[in-house]
């Protein structure tokens, strides 16, 4: 007897002459036996398997990088390493490049030599000055001194990145935190001087760029190239390793109002006639100024401003030449 003949006999027995209740009988085993085959096949085919959970994602370690580009950290004492992650500063005294050291409270200083000036190789890795010559392209010696000599003929190393930026504790055009906020330690100490004195005269200043990386100069000057073309943005942006907004030592300032920020009237403003006649005092000087364009390869730019210290602002202020004609590193014409 097979499978088919016993459920129908079992059915049978139990409806006995009721048609109706035999038919019932037979759809309600029939339906039974099809959830049950049908449920192993399922499960033979890991439908009914539990999914796998996903993995949790990783978190971000704090104070690393987040993608945003953006580093993070307080005014006072933090400084921004190369990783992202702030460390304080500790201790009273900071080497600011070459033989030079100073104590934060600015009683000792001594003055660097000046670099040398041995002319360039045409491979332009050569650590003296380059005027320029053949068109060569030197490479500066020491990036690190506060007075080193960056332009269009002497460009950082392409891997250099200021050690010491900070962010000084003085009103920009904008509130955030971000990379054209900070300087070099001492640059950033001396601008917080500058702004002080300023306020003492009635001046309100505001910074408006201020350290600029590498890769962030590269695509300034190409963005500049496509509205002007190359030989335009040649005269008012550098190209990337020659800006000193690289060296974390300048600054590109404005009135308070953020009124003329990087325009040519700033310099019919009273803060454009203060900063004339002061900045020098807190050791900055007009790296660009009016009339030395032919020298310094740029048109007049009384916002941007330069730390170099105090005695060589002196000497610059006094004589009233440029960074070039004092190491005599004038251009050559061609």
């Amino acid at each position: 007897m097979d499978f088919t003949n016993v459920i129908y006999y079992v059915v049978h027995s139990i409806g006995g002459t009721d048609l109706r209740k035999r038919n019932l009988m037979m759809f309600a085993v029939a339906v039974g036996l099809t959830t049950v085959i049908g449920y192993q096949a399922f499960q033979e085919d890991g439908w009914f398997t539990q999914s796998p959970k996903l993995a949790e994602p990783p978190k971000v370690t704090e104070g690393v990088n987040n993608g945003a580009n953006q580093q993070e950290g307080k005014v006072e004492g933090e400084v921004p390493d190369k990783s992202g992650e702030t460390e304080t500063n500790k201790g009273n005294e900071t080497t600011t490049g070459g033989d030079q050291t100073e104590k934060n409270e600015g009683k000792e200083t001594s003055k660097p030599d000046k670099p040398s000036d041995k002319g360039s190789s045409n491979s332009g890795d050569s650590a003296g000055i380059s005027k320029g010559e053949d068109g060569v392209v030197g490479v500066v010696a020491e990036p690190e001194n506060v007075t080193a000599l960056v332009n269009p003929f002497n460009k950082l190393p392409d891997d250099y990145t200021p050690a010491d930026l900070v962010y000084p504790d003085v009103r920009f055009i904008f509130s955030e935190k971000i990379e054209k906020r900070m300087m070099r330690k001492e640059a950033a100490e001396a601008l917080e001087k500058l702004f002080s004195g300023s306020e003492e005269d009635g001046i309100y200043l505001a910074g408006v760029s201020a350290y600029r990386s590498h890769a962030t100069q590269v695509k300034l000057f190409d963005r500049y190239v496509k509205r002007d073309g190359y030989e335009k943005a040649r005269t008012y942006s550098a190209l990337p390793g020659t800006s000193e907004h690289e060296t974390g030592l300048a600054v590109d300032v404005t009135s308070s109002d953020g009124k003329c920020a990087a325009a040519d009237c700033f310099g019919d403003t009273k803060e454009s006639d203060w900063l004339k006649k002061n900045a020098a005092n807190y050791g900055f000087i007009i790296r660009y100024p009016e009339g030395k364009d032919k020298i310094t390869g740029y048109q007049y730019e009384p916002w941007h401003l330069r730390y170099v210290g105090t005695d060589i602002a002196a000497e610059l202020a006094a004589s009233g030449e440029t960074l070039e004609e004092y190491y005599d590193a004038v251009p050559v014409n061609k």
